[in-house]
């Protein structure tokens, strides 16, 4: 019989919907397992087959999982918010939601061709009011905690109000923006608007002055990753760094413990450290730098013992102390090159090896040395670091080094490496490392090592007053608002300019309808245009709305009680699932949405709503499958285009664009013009008559415009085919490009495994007992498939599959002790057929597949019966010989002198040594 993939896949998936194969619920009787990939944006463009990579891997662990008797938990879902839908909505004017309802239903649709077993009845969108009264009640609750740093945990912020009312701020042990000194006295004495702007220094959830990205072209505060060579990602706007009042969230307060409880997690080494080095934990101390003026710098420092090195100070262009030491005469070109600066994010500043500064026009004094030192601004020093000032050591930094030959500062040499003696740095091509060596040119800490003069400037230090030791973390305060329409609003409302929490029973505050998704005419957010916008009592809520980070932060939770109106999750079905066993997604969230989720879980851990401290306790990061992306120039400032081979002639801007409508490189001119509405307008600098395309091989992403749908694949190959194909590729970790020459072999295979069931029209298969060499051949594939699913090794299974099926095709196998745990094997990888032959090889009081049980492997299949062991003569193979496996090494040896074969090579030579390895080789040494 053919092997009609299309009818076999869509009876297999009405079969598993009539059956309800995937719903869950908490069952005390089997041990659970929570399965979960990074819900995907529905994108308009659908699904690529890049996406389903990760998806095919756990669904592969899911249904083996459940195959060995877990109770598995494997939902999905949408992060629905997002500044696409709005962008859109303000090019066609169609609501976000409707967007996003078209665009959820074709990735379901995409998703139930390729036959996951999701939990379809815990399916939510993060912008159902449902799901984001959540994040709003967790909000309230950020904003009503403060972080105790003596308890390592979030408390109400009505024990910090009663600590300020009767002790001031004495004995406070609080995370805070700024070290505040008070008294009772003076808390008493506030107004409630002055009690309320000082609460914000230690509310989790807070608004403060912080930078941003601000793109006046899209009316919006942009994520880095949002932002590329000054310009915005969508639409080519002009994006600069502006200090603006934003709600954060006090991320840093938990630094130490994201830090600490990385250990227990079953991470990468890699993407472990990929989070230490975001959270950048340091130890070194905060000195005091007078200025000429009398007045005072902070800076924080790793290296305190290389201060007699210090030769200039750099400031961070945001810096609030650039207005402090900038002098009249150098104020003109500072603001000059601030405002340069601004066009940068901070991202590209640290990736720009380029020396760019201005001198401030002030010096400052050397605590230690009473040395007077330049003050620089440069870019390449960041505020958000320490105190956004440093003390430059160009002798053992590099950036420092860099900086000190392009502007002809002096270098001084303080530290000697480890086998080195002391050099002139005048002849340096770089600075030298300072980790370990020997002190010099240093009069309180010459001759002694790194560590040992560490130890004793931070006591001098300490001692002198001009300074304290500290740890310092890189990891920054969480920007949390929007200025945009197509996000969760916060629950907040303003009392005489005073932000003000709603009242629980009154969420969720739902998102208006607005006229327009653009700011008002006078720079206020979206929202700013919505009617009633306010309190029944007339106070307005909040303009901004939340990024798209809140709603993921916890939604891996909601999955566990996703009907429950009353709590985010039950105690009784968190303490069940407790935490995601094994969590799937791309390397590309190993910061970002990592880090929120982990701080978001940890304070409602803090609050006693969840009991584990940890969302995620094993991370697989599945590699990409990449794409061939084609590029347009535009001229920037423009809508005009140049011609790959003209653009070095112009300042352009790279912009990625649909490979559907690009030939061998040449720009299809008028369905680029109807891609987008921006383009519309375009105009082109041609070169020979055609536009030619810059290309690449890079991730496949929707945002590259290089993607291959699957369903094209599905309806030539089927969806089974599609899932080996991609498990096939390669490792699960790896990236590797996309490439369809293969995946006829993968389907070949498939016939192959629909061949071993039938003789023409009828099943060839008998309820018999399999034959010794079909029951090894079974058992190696058990063993096989279970140690690669269990270590993620997809591709390696599938070549055992491979080599099974052959071996029990040259068998003639058709004893169904073979062929139905054969099914069994390898219905996680293509469940279709899989589930299409059990049914067709069994009785229908068996079920379905999916509810079947993991073979065990019996070892005794794999003992070998016989052995093929080559003889050699003085270290050559001559001849080989079979023999029973069972044979001692004496019996070896007389049989293989005795062979026939053997006379020929001893020419009637008494051997003088014969050397036998059991199971490995027989030497005859004449």
């Amino acid at each position: 019989m053919e092997y009609n993939f299309r009818d076999i896949e869509a009876r297999s998936q009405a079969y598993w919907q009539e059956l309800a194969v995937y719903r869950t619920s908490e069952d005390p009787s089997r041990p659970p397992y929570y399965v979960l990939d990074m819900f995907p944006y529905p994108s308009g463009a659908g699904l690529h087959v890049g996406h389903p990579l990760g998806y095919i891997a756990s669904d592969i662990f899911s249904r083996y999982k459940r195959l060995q008797g877990f109770n598995v938990l494997h939902p999905m879902g949408y992060d629905a918010f997002g500044l696409p839908a709005e962008q859109y909505a303000i090019q066609t004017g169609q609501h976000p939601a409707k967007t996003t309802e078209v665009n959820t239903a074709r990735y379901r649709e995409q998703l139930d061709k390729i036959g996951f077993s999701y939990d379809w009845e815990r399916e939510f969108k993060t912008s159902d009011p449902s799901y984001y009264k959540w994040t709003q009640w967790t909000f309230l609750k950020l904003f009503g905690s403060y972080y105790d740093t003596a308890r390592c945990q979030a408390r109400p912020i009505e024990e910090l109000k009663q600590h300020l009312a009767h002790h001031g701020t004495a004995g406070l042990n609080a995370h805070a923006g700024e070290e505040l000194e008070l008294t009772a006295e003076q808390w008493q004495q506030m107004s409630h608007k002055e009690q309320e702007q000082t609460l914000m220094n230690y509310r989790i959830a807070y608004l403060g002055d912080t930078m941003v990205n601000w793109c006046a072209g899209l009316g919006t505060v942009l994520a880095n990753d949002e932002v590329s060579e000054g310009l915005s990602v969508r639409g080519g706007y002009p994006v600069e760094q502006r200090l603006m009042r934003q709600w954060c969230l006090r991320v840093s307060a938990y630094a130490e413990r994201l830090l600490s409880s990385l250990d227990s997690l079953e991470w990468t080494d890699a993407l472990k450290e990929t989070q230490r080095n975001w959270i950048g934990r340091s130890e070194g101390a905060e000195m005091t730098f007078r200025l000429e003026s009398d007045k005072e710098l902070i800076v924080f420092t790793t290296r305190p013992d290389t201060i007699y090195g210090v030769t200039f100070m750099v400031l961070a262009p945001e810096s609030e102390y650039v207005q402090l030491v900038t002098t009249a005469e150098q104020r003109t070109e500072v603001d000059e090159y601030i405002q340069a600066t601004k066009r940068k994010t901070e991202r590209e500043r640290m990736m720009d090896k380029r020396t760019s500064g201005v001198f401030s026009g002030s010096y400052a004094i050397n605590p230690i040395t009473g040395e007077r030192i330049p003050i620089w601004i440069s870019d390449y020093v960041l505020a958000g670091y320490g105190t956004g000032a440093i003390m430059a050591v160009p002798a053992h930094d590099s950036r420092d080094f860099a900086f000190a030959r392009h502007f002809d500062l002096p270098i001084r040499q303080v530290v000697v490496p480890e086998g080195e003696q002391e050099s002139d740095p005048a002849e340096w091509s770089e600075s030298k490392d300072s980790k370990l060596g020997t002190l010099i040119n240093s009069p309180l800490i010459d001759g002694l090592s790194v560590h040992e003069a560490q130890a004793k400037i931070k006591q001098e230090i300490e001692q002198r007053g001009i300074g304290r030791v500290k740890v310092n973390y890189r990891l920054r305060d969480a920007i949390f608002s929007r200025q945009r329409y197509w996000g969760e609003p916060f629950p907040i409302y303003y009392q005489d300019g005073v932000a003000m929490p709603l009242e629980e029973g009154q969420l969720p505050l739902c998102l208006p309808e607005v006229d327009k998704f653009l700011p008002t005419e006078t720079g206020e957010p979206p929202l700013g245009r919505a009617e009633g916008w306010h309190t029944a009592e007339g106070y307005p809520y909040e303009l901004s709305t939340m990024p798209g980070f809140a709603g993921s932060s916890a939604y891996y939770l909601r999955y566990m009680d996703p009907h429950n109106d009353e709590a985010l999750v039950s105690k009784k079905a968190n303490e069940y699932w407790r935490q995601v066993d094994l969590y799937v997604g791309g390397t590309e969230h190993a910061t970002g949405h990592l880090i929120y989720s982990r701080f978001w879980n940890k304070f409602l851990y803090d609050l006693g709503v969840i009991c584990e401290d940890e969302p995620f306790r094993k991370l697989i990061n599945q590699g990409m499958i990449q794409g061939r992306s084609n590029f347009v120039y535009r001229i920037k400032g423009t809508n005009t285009f140049v011609s790959h081979g003209l653009k070095d002639q112009h300042d352009v801007m790279p912009i990625h664009v649909d490979v559907n409508i690009v030939h061998n490189d040449k720009l299809d001119l008028e369905a680029f013009k109807a891609w987008q509405p921006e383009y519309s307008t375009a105009e082109f600098i041609l070169e020979d008559g055609q536009y030619v395309c810059g290309w690449a091989i890079e991730k496949m992403s929707k945002s590259m415009h290089n993607v291959v749908n699957p369903d094209m694949i599905i309806e030539r190959y089927g969806a089974d085919t599609l899932r080996l194909y991609e498990m096939f590729l390669g490792p699960l970790e790896q990236s590797k490009p996309w490439d369809t020459n293969g995946i006829d072999g993968v389907h070949r295979f498939l016939k192959k495994v629909w061949g071993l069931f039938w003789d023409g029209e009828q099943l060839r298969v008998e309820d018999k007992p399999a034959s010794k060499q079909e029951l090894k051949a079974l058992h190696k594939l058990i063993r096989k498939a279970t140690h690669d699913i269990e270590q993620f090794s997809f591709n390696t299974s599938i070549s055992a599959f491979m080599i099974c099926v052959n071996e029990l095709q040259s068998l003639g196998t058709t004893s169904l002790e073979v062929l139905r745990p054969l099914l069994i094997l390898l219905s996680p990888y293509a469940p279709h057929i899989s589930e299409e032959l059990w049914r067709l090889t069994g009785d229908k009081s068996a079920g379905s597949i999916v509810l079947a049980q993991w073979p065990q492997c019996d070892e005794r299949y794999l003992v070998e019966d016989s052995f093929t062991y080559p003889v050699s003569f003085n270290g050559k193979t001559r001849f080989t010989i079979e023999l029973p496996a069972t044979m001692s090494p004496q019996e070896v040896e007389q049989a293989a002198l005795a062979a026939p074969e053997a006379a020929r090579w001893l020419e009637g030579k008494t051997p003088k040594k014969v050397i036998v390895v059991p199971k490995r080789i027989v030497n005859i040494v004449l």
